[in-house]
């Protein structure tokens, strides 16, 4: 029997499908790889959690010489701080008097927590949250250069942001934070040129200018100027990132354990991951996963725990009880589904994370 199919095993009898599972030599592969692409850029690394949600990986990454992390929710943020991270951006406006009291706590216990804005309503949450926790909050203004997301989308409107901040007390201007397309690297320079400009004038500067996304990871030091960069989805890779280009199959990470548990067609067959491991996010693809076992096949749609297969491709065709491996289109939101990530060496199994930030959407 192959150290695979013991794997298989083991998996189906200590944990069941469906299960995941990070191949950890691949991880920390992956971890050395963005840090060298950021080392050699001369720009630091601020891995985004939201991918894998786990803090012993964060760790990893900062031991591998990130400068900190990148948060996307204040709950993610309120994990990972519990976890000793001390240096976190939370790249997302928070809202409401409910997050003004979480943040505010949070900035005093991590005074090294630092938010995104791109509206004067968020400010006056962050205004509240500098005054629970009694000490300055650092703001970085997002700016939107084509991706059409959130972010201010003139470096006139950056500038207004920036006055607001330094005229609200107890915040502080850090500077900019922007995800460009894979191609509006031009337009992005001219914006961050003009908008620190008018920030100068202010008698301000650009401490942090944060570039983000994986996709982007063939573009790092691109911005002249650019100070970090904000990559989340490389430490695992999914089917998304092969298809931009930026990963091999080689380089994914993490798999999906899958049992086939109906076979009522000879060219049809059902797997126990539906949209509820899977997801229905196809990320622009065709079928929503790989099959490793097999490539032919097509994950054709979902019922919420049924994966329908269209086998008409396949010349070997799986029978009913075997286990496949399948790399998700979207490797974020699949992590998001679970308790617990299977850690493998050489396959076998070294260790469980449980999702510590898991559901933290708020």
């Amino acid at each position: 029997m192959s150290s695979l199919d013991q794997l298989k095993r083991t998996i189906s009898a200590e944990f069941g499908t469906p299960a995941v599972v990070i191949d950890l030599d691949r991880v920390e592969r992956n971890i050395a790889r963005v840090q060298a692409i950021c080392d050699k850029a001369g720009v630091g690394n601020r891995p985004h959690i939201k991918t894998h949600k786990v803090p012993k990986l964060a760790q990893l990454q900062v031991e591998a010489g990130a400068r900190g992390i990148t948060c996307q929710k204040l709950g993610e943020a309120e994990v990972f701080a519990a976890a000793s991270i001390g240096d976190i951006l939370i790249t997302y406006n928070l809202i409401g008097e409910a997050r003004a009291g979480r943040l505010g706590a949070l900035l005093r216990k991590s005074p090294d927590v630092k938010v995104a804005a791109d509206n004067p309503v968020t400010l006056e949450t962050y205004a509240a949250a500098a005054k629970v926790a009694e000490r300055d909050l650092g703001v970085v203004v997002e700016c939107d250069t084509g991706r059409k997301r959130a972010g201010v989308e003139t470096a006139g409107e950056a500038i207004a942001m920036a006055k607001h901040i330094k005229e609200t007390p107890g915040l502080v201007f850090k500077g900019f934070q922007f995800y460009p397309t894979e191609q509006s690297w031009p337009e992005t320079q001219k914006f961050y040129e003009e908008a620190l400009a008018g920030v100068r004038a202010l008698g301000l500067d650009a401490e942090i200018v944060s570039t983000g996304g994986s996709p982007n990871l063939v573009n790092v030091g691109k911005l002249k100027g650019a100070t970090e960069h904000r990559a989340g989805t490389y430490i695992f890779n999914d089917r998304m990132q092969v298809a931009a280009g930026v990963a091999t199959w080689d380089d994914c990470a993490l798999q999906v354990f899958a049992t086939v548990v109906s076979r009522a067609g000879p060219e049809r067959g059902i797997l126990d991951s539906g949209s509820k491991t899977l997801t229905a996010d196809s990320g622009g693809l065709d079928g929503y996963g790989l099959i490793l076992e097999h490539p032919e096949a097509r994950i054709k749609g979902f019922a919420e725990e049924h994966g329908f297969l269209d086998l008409s491709k396949c010349n070997a065709r799986p029978k009913v009880g075997d286990i496949v491996r399948v790399i998700p289109n979207h490797v974020c939101v699949v992590v998001n589904m679970v308790d617990q990530l299977i850690a493998v060496r050489n396959n076998e199994v070294v260790e469980v994370l449980p999702v510590a930030a898991r559901g933290k959407l708020v």
